[in-house]
């Protein structure tokens, strides 16, 4: 096991999650410590300037509403004076902190400031925004913006002066007062380095202790982690020391305890390890034992010889490897298998089939420690069988569509058809037709194996095309499902052809067979062919799911499916396009699909035509 490095380890871990801990308390307590602060120490300075505001306000409000003669002195002056002397007054107040106080009347016309420099601003407008507001909204407005040439933060307060005491009087002016604020923030940034300053010490003292609490749990913990290392190794005699009694020590005295148990279950294990090989060795059957990876730990002589391998080539390796089944079955698959499974090894000069059967070895709490394979050799019976599966699927497979006509037509006149004069002579003659092509069809198949022979010859007449087609599309329309539609694509030429209209009829059947089958509720089965030079070209399509394509040239081998469990649900054998093909073949011609996965199948075959003897092409997309 690969040493932990530094940055890794849980030691340095936990001192720095009590360390980011430490800092998140400091910050958050930072914080709302910095705004409450900053908070009082506007809120008294503003509060310092507004015991003096009201006191200026009844002045000013006096000064302007007082009669005056050619005696008195001027408005502006009397202001003034009043200015000057609560200047002072608020200056002493705020520690110098006042710039400016100006006194505007309603119509923003600056009547007096404090400030000697503006005097000459006396009688000019004021184009202060925060006076502007003030009197439009008869209510109190202040800011802190920052001054353009020293760069201070200053409170700029703009508070009207009312005609008499109520607060729906007349506004008669506004009292205009700067005041630097910037003493207060410089207050703020003394008391956050102090603040500063405290954390970085209470945060030295933080890490030393951090590393003493972090060492009282990480130091027990690395000591069972030896232990768990000892143990991979095989080794149980090592234990783990115990520093107390709390949850920590409780988990140390347990991890002892999970020691011995081990030990013990080892023991046990090796124990039965050794009974099982005892059992396997002896035993007639071939038989194969894993580990619970799947990799063969025991092979007996009975299954070397199945296998035909030596003992030294399949100890150690995959059993679905050595099995060959490596392609299909994964270890986890064998081991949820509950069916046996046949394995194949026939060659073309002999067959040779073997069956596997898996059972799983697992204890009562459910751990699987393996598997067992028991091999037999099943060749001679599955060739029975499959001689037997294939007759009777052959048959049934054949006999199912002129059976499910003649019940067509059958329950047609069951249901009236007969009392019509025209449709029941024509109704009886397709069911005695279909019940002679029945016989003939049980002939042909009991003479499948002949057809590749070179005497096989065919009962050929010429027909034409069109209609025999029409005829063999018409009979599947009468039994096929609703859900299913026929679309014809046929030339408006004559095609007559020269062919045996039982094997071709056969062929059709059989394609249209799997089309309806494999066609989806609402797909469409198209029909169609056309002249291609000294061939007939014929094509049935499907809607249905399609053929994989590397499938696709696999599909007209006898027996093969390429979806075993849905043929098999649908009645399908697989020889059903092998004996069109053979029977295609056997009239000059060539049978080949197209699909595509979920995109629908089309099958083609061609069969012999002579364009000059019969009639000219027509052409269908």
């Amino acid at each position: 096991m690969q040493k932990v490095s530094f940055f890794k380890s849980i030691h340095v871990k936990l001192v720095l999650i009590y360390i980011l801990l430490i800092l998140l308390a400091l910050q958050i307590i930072g914080i709302y410590f910095a705004r409450q602060l900053e908070q009082n120490l506007k809120s008294n300075f503003q509060d310092s300037i507004f015991q003096r505001v009201d006191l200026m306000q009844y002045s000013l409000r006096e000064e302007i509403l007082k009669e005056r003669d050619e005696s008195m002195p001027k408005l502006e002056e009397s202001l003034k004076s009043i200015v000057m002397e609560f200047s002072t007054g608020l200056r002493d107040v705020s520690n110098g902190d006042i710039l400016e106080i100006r006194v505007i009347d309603d119509r923003q016309r600056i009547l007096a400031t404090s400030e000697l420099e503006n005097q000459n601003l006396i009688g000019q407008r004021s184009n202060t925004d925060l006076v502007r507001r003030a009197i439009s909204a008869e209510t109190l407005f202040d800011i802190i913006k920052l001054d353009n040439k020293t760069r201070n933060r200053v409170w700029v307060l703009a508070n009207p002066i009312r005609a008499g005491a109520g607060p729906d009087d007349e506004i008669i002016g506004v009292l205009y007062i700067e005041a630097n604020i910037e003493s207060v923030f410089e207050q703020m940034n003394e008391i956050n380095r102090i603040f500063l300053g405290g954390t970085a010490m209470s945060l030295v003292f933080t890490i030393f202790l951090g590393i003493l609490v972090a060492r009282t749990i990480t130091q027990p913990i690395a000591d069972m982690r030896k232990q768990a290392q000892a143990m991979a190794k095989g080794n149980y005699s090592r234990k783990v020391r115990v520093y107390g009694t709390d949850e920590i020590g409780q988990l140390a005295i347990t991890f002892n305890h999970l020691t011995n148990r081990l030990q013990e279950a080892q023991s046990t294990t090796e124990a039965e390890r050794r009974k099982l090989d005892s059992v396997l060795s002896n035993m007639t059957d071939g038989v194969i034992a894993t580990d619970r990876k799947g990799r063969i730990i025991l092979i007996n002589d009975p299954a070397l010889e199945l296998l035909h391998i030596s003992r030294d080539i399949t100890l150690g390796r995959p059993i679905a490897s050595v099995l060959g089944i490596d392609q299909e079955y994964s270890f986890e698959d064998l081991i949820h298998m509950s069916d046996a499974i046949n394995l194949n090894f026939s060659t073309s000069d002999a067959p040779y089939i073997l069956r596997a059967n898996f059972s799983v070895i697992q204890k009562e709490t459910g751990f699987i420690n393996g598997l067992i394979t028991v091999l037999h050799d099943i060749t001679e019976q599955e060739k029975i069988e499959m001689d037997r599966r294939e007759f009777v699927s052959n048959v049934s497979h054949e006999l199912r569509t002129p059976l499910t006509t003649m019940r067509s037509y059958l329950e047609a006149l069951a249901d009236g058809a007969w009392k019509d004069e025209n449709i029941a002579p024509t109704f009886l003659n397709v069911t005695q037709t279909e019940t002679e092509r029945m016989i003939r069809l049980v002939n042909d198949l009991l003479q499948l194996s002949r057809m590749d022979s070179a005497d096989y010859e065919l009962n050929k007449d010429i027909v034409l095309f069109n209609s025999f087609f029409n005829r063999i599309i018409d009979r599947f329309e009468m039994s096929k499902s609703d859900k299913v539609q026929f679309e014809r694509i046929f030339p408006e030429t004559s095609f007559y052809v020269e062919i045996d209209t039982d094997k071709v009829t056969q062929v059709i059947d059989n394609i249209i067979s799997n089309a309806i089958k494999y066609s989806p509720d609402g797909g469409n089965i198209r029909f169609g062919f056309t002249g291609q030079g000294d061939m007939l070209k014929v094509m049935i399509s499907d809607d249905g799911m399609g053929i994989p394509k590397e499938n696709v040239g696999r599909i007209f081998d006898r027996f093969y499916r390429v979806d075993r469990a849905r043929a098999r649900s649908m009645g399908g054998t697989g020889l059903g396009l092998a004996i069109a093909r053979e029977m295609i073949e056997a009239h000059g011609g060539k049978i080949w699909a197209e699909s595509e996965e979920g995109q629908g199948t089309t099958i083609f075959f061609t069969l012999p035509y002579d364009a000059d003897e019969f009639g000219e092409a027509g052409e269908w997309e």
